[in-house]
Parts: C-alpha cells; structure tokens; sequence
C-alpha cells in the first residue's frame, strides 16, 4: 500500500539499478557462476583479481543525478556471495580484496550527497555460503560429491542472513529501499525444490527491518505477496487494478544486468524514453540498470543511452515526475500522462499536421510542445459542425475521410507543424479548463 512514506517513490518515477561484483571481471553475464557451473575455488581468481581503480563514487552520483533518476538501487551481495560492504559476517568483502575500501559506504554517501534516494539490493540466494542448501540454480547442482557431503543447515545461514540485513540497515544511514531477490518457492527440479518465505524466515525477517527503519520501502520477493511490486523485463499492458498498488518494472539496457563485454544487444535511448513513459502512463515507475565494468567505468554505450534520455528528461521531466496515467483515452501511437490540471501528451509516432484527441472538446485552455514552450493551436471541433469548409482553413486541413470524425463535439482538433520536434518523444502539455 502506499503510504505518505513512500510517496517520494511515487513522484520519483525513474530509477538507477546498479549491478557490480566479482561477475564484472568475468564479463560474461552476472550469473556466470552457475550458468557455467563453477565451483567455489574456481570462482576464487574474480575475487584475487578485484580491484576496480577507475572508480569515482562520486562521478557515479554526479552522472546519475544529470541522467535525470531520482534514487538509486546498488547491489550490496549478488548471489554470487560478494559483498560490496566490510560487513563482520564473511571475509568473503570487498575490503578483503586489493581495493580495501567499503564501496557499499562510498556511494551512499556519495548519492545521498546529489539529493538521492537509497536503495539497496540484497540476494537471499548465496552461492558462496556453504550452508546455503543447493538447489536447481546453485553451481554445484551436478555435483553429487558436494551435494553428499553439505549439511542441512539453512537455519545457520538464515541467522548469518539476518545479522547482513541488520548490519546494512544500521551502519548506513536511513536506507529508503530494500530490494530482495527472490522467492522461488515453486520450482521443483526433481532432486531439489525451490526457496521461499519459510527458508529465509521472512516474517521474522521483515520485522526486524521495521524494527530498524520503520519508515523503509520493501519488494515483493520474498515470498509474502506484500511490497513494491517488481515485474522484471516486462511491460504491463495496463496499470494495476488496485490503483493503491506500488510498482517498478526493472530493465536492462542489453539483457544482462552485469557487465557483459560481449553483448552488444543493446535499447535505443528513444525505446527507452518510451519504456518510461509508456510505464509512467500506467501509474507504474521503471529502473533501469547499468552493470560497470571491472574497473569501475560506465560503458560508453550505456553512458550515452542514459545521457540522451537525460537530456530529454530535462525538457519533459515535468511529465514524468510526480505524475501518473490519466483517464482521458489516448489518441494512437500515444500515451498521456497526468499531473494536476496538467494533461501531457506524448506523441510516439508523429502524425501529419493534425491530431484528434477524443473527450477533450471544449475541456483545455492552453497547448505548448514542452520543447520549446511554443504554443499549439486547436479547435474544439464542436465548433467546426456548421461551418463551410471555405471559410475555415483549419477546416480544410481534415481529409474528407476524418470530416465525420472530425465533428465529433467531444473532440479537440490540434494543429501540429509538419516537422516532427527533434526530440525522443515530443510531448504537448495541454492546461485543462477548471471544472
């Protein structure tokens, strides 16, 4: 549910996903470990080799905050087992390898710093941890020597799960996000089955979360069918039935979420411009992800992604933050997104010098491209019914074919420039009529 809280989730729209560990010098995917089946020791040479020199915490927040998001969501233990943080429970921490810093603490400070919000991504799954009971997905689930000789002691890990939560919770500040991955409750492989709420002790484990920070956004992955919602590489066709409901769908930009040297498969900036806005018109938020590579650096195919959509962002933010879907029908190959009086209309596909919106005849007061501010001019087309083509030269812009449509009394007519704005989406901002 949501809650005054969380209500800067709801404003903020559009988040940064980061994923980095050990998996950032494989360059081959985040779950190359169990992809390729690599035991503990074999996995040992990314943690001997880690130490990412180039990277500036600080560049990272400045970068991130320009690209227009409003918070951040950091991997602080991808199932891999690494941890981002000197946390007291593993050596198995990044202040154990060549780098000897807390990164973790570092880009807290670091985002907080650019005004934004903080969110943490913690994996239930652990496949370092040699308590943690393996299942379908664990590297080691063809090995029957390591199966053999692994005691059942999920209790030891869920305690050793509970003190890692406790500890980012209290040696960080106020943590506004908490992002869980994930319950898996039904998968059933035959020799193993999956995890869920009552292997990770999630009520207990919930409540001392609130217990810490009472105030904190949570998922939905673990298992208890509460918090954000979190669809992944899927966008809803529609906006939830329950319009109380909180959701993200989260994206990457090539479909991996590390860094994965090779993948070349990457979104255009204007697909995912449309990605947020198309989410954002179904009162929904989108976070998409970047994984750095070894080093620390941003790829400069994702850098420029982010920083074109960036830049449209500082035309058109005012579409997108703190605003939600409307229930004005939208024309096609468009979408509408609302906030207050405001009605913003984002054009996907550029029509040729008219455009017909239903249901808005005689409701607006004023039209703009949020471009540049100009001013569109429209017709109520109400007004259109009983003149004569000759004496409107509007009039004579509508092709016979829309002439019926066109007289339509609950339609606006707008009047468009033939060249298409030079933007990702251009959107119109339309200022309703007070009722």
């Amino acid at each position: 549910m949501t809650t005054n809280n969380h209500k800067w989730f709801s404003e903020g729209r559009y988040g940064l996903f980061i994923h980095f560990g050990l998996y950032s010098i494989a360059a081959r995917h985040e779950w190359v470990q169990t992809l390729e089946e690599v035991d503990v020791e074999s996995y040992q040479k990314y943690f001997d080799q880690f130490n990412p020199d180039l990277l500036d915490a600080k560049e990272w927040a400045k970068k991130t905050k320009a690209a227009g998001f409003k918070y951040v969501t950091i991997t602080a233990k991808h199932h891999e087992g690494f941890c981002l943080w000197d946390t007291k429970e593993t050596s198995y921490n990044i202040t154990q390898t060549s780098y000897q810093r807390d990164l973790l603490g570092e880009l807290i400070e670091a985002f907080r710093e650019e005004g934004l919000k903080i969110g943490i991504y913690y994996s239930l799954l652990d496949w370092h941890h040699p308590e943690f009971l393996v299942d379908g997905y664990h590297p080691m689930r063809n090995n029957p020597e390591f199966i053999q000789n692994q005691q059942d002691n999920m209790e030891n890990y869920r305690a050793f799960m509970f003190a890692q939560v406790k500890e980012l919770l209290t040696n960080y500040g106020t943590i506004d996000y908490l992002w869980f991955d994930f319950s898996y409750q039904s998968r059933d492989w035959g020799t193993s089955v999956g995890k869920g709420a009552d292997d990770w002790g999630s009520v207990e484990l919930e409540k001392l979360i609130y217990s810490i920070q009472p105030n904190i956004l949570i998922n939905d992955r673990l298992g208890l069918n509460r918090g954000v919602l979190t669809p992944e590489q899927f966008a809803r066709s529609k906006g939830m039935e329950n319009e109380a409901d909180v959701w993200e769908t989260v994206q990457t930009l090539n479909n991996s979420w590390g860094y994965d040297r090779d993948n070349l498969n990457f979104k255009s900036s204007e697909m995912v411009a449309k990605q947020l806005v198309d989410t954002v018109s179904k009162g929904g938020n989108i976070t998409i992800n970047i994984g750095p590579n070894a080093r620390g650096l941003w790829d400069e195919q994702s850098d420029t992604i982010l920083s074109e959509v960036g830049d449209w962002l500082t035309r058109h933010g005012v579409s997108i933050y703190g605003a939600t879907g409307s229930n004005y029908p939208a024309p096609l190959d468009c979408r509408y997104t609302q906030k207050g009086n405001k009605l913003f209309l984002q054009i996907f596909s550029w029509p040729y010098r008219t455009l017909l919106l239903p249901e808005l005849g005689g409701k607006v007061a004023f039209a703009r491209l949020l471009n540049d501010g100009s001013e569109i001019r429209f017709t109520d087309t109400k007004n259109l019914s009983g003149k004569r083509a000759s004496n409107t030269n509007l009039y004579k812009e509508i092709t016979e074919v829309n002439i019926k449509e066109a007289l339509d009394p609950t339609m606006l007519m707008l009047n468009l420039p033939i060249r298409k704005p030079n933007e990702l989406i251009p959107v119109i901002e339309l200022t309703l009529k007070e009722e």
